[in-house]
């Protein structure tokens, strides 16, 4: 099994929102997934995610695959996390 950290869309149309979630790879990007792990508002100015750092940590320690947008928001979070 394969897992990835990827985004769930749940916003209504015109008002997208999103989940950062841990899933197997075979599953559809709005279907099951293991662990919900943060989330993102594209539309919302300055700070529009939100990642458990220390849970995001250990899934890539397990072996699980960041998508491209959600490697940038772990190494944002990361970074303020050593920053504090």
């Amino acid at each position: 099994m394969s897992v990835k950290i990827r985004m769930k869309r749940i916003g209504a149309k015109n008002t997208p929102v999103f989940r950062i979630v841990v899933a197997d790879s075979r599953s559809p990007r709005d279907g099951k997934f293991i662990e919900e792990i943060g989330t993102y508002q594209p539309l919302k100015k300055g700070e529009n995610f939100t990642v458990d750092v220390a849970r995001a940590n250990y899934w890539v320690s397990k072996g699980a695959q960041p998508s491209d947008t959600v490697a940038s928001f772990l190494k944002k979070a990361n970074r303020a996390a050593a920053a504090a």
